[in-house]
């Protein structure tokens, strides 16, 4: 068999598969782990259930020119007294360099504006302009309509409950 496989040309060594070393793999790494994160993984079932609610959101949100994350972030913002970017990360679960970069496309929609802080310059306040108000105005209901489908495909689960659980989770 050796004397058969020197023979080969080495590109075929790129499909070849020892049986052996294949045989052994189960042992190393059962399949029955891969089962067992797949059933149990609050990670992986929280990052699929993300992803999924996020692509539902961008779609509802689509017609402002806004994606979820940036409806959350300006919503965020809407509050009577400006945020500084440190306050607005942690809430967010978004670092600080995240954040700045997410920040870029809502200021050149002028929908936010950053600037110095008056009490500490090394800081930043952010702003909800007046078309980011209007435009948050106007997502508001769609928004609504799409968290009341989404509220009824787990009629069985509380929202609240939901929310709560997660809460928990992202705290820091």
């Amino acid at each position: 068999m050796v004397q058969y496989i020197d023979s080969l040309p080495s590109e075929l060594f790129d499909n070849y598969v020892d049986v052996n070393v294949k045989e052994n793999m189960d042992e190393i790494l059962p399949f029955s782990a891969t089962l067992e994160v797949r059933d149990r993984c609050l990670c992986l079932h929280a990052q699929r259930a993300a992803r999924a609610l996020a692509r539902r959101f961008d779609e509802a949100l689509k017609p402002y020119g806004l994606t979820n994350g940036q409806f959350s972030i300006m919503m965020a913002l809407n509050r009577p007294k400006p945020p500084r970017i440190t306050e607005l990360a942690p809430f967010l679960a978004m670092d600080r360099t995240t954040l700045t970069a997410a920040l870029k496309p809502l200021r050149r929609r002028d929908l936010v504006t950053v600037a110095p802080d008056p009490e500490d310059r090394r800081g930043s306040l952010l702003t909800l302009t007046d078309a980011g108000r209007e435009t948050l105005a106007a997502a508001l209901p769609t928004w609504r309509t799409t968290h009341d489908a989404v509220d009824a495909t787990i009629p069985e689960i509380a929202p609240e409950t939901l929310r709560d659980a997660m809460n928990k989770l992202s705290a820091p």
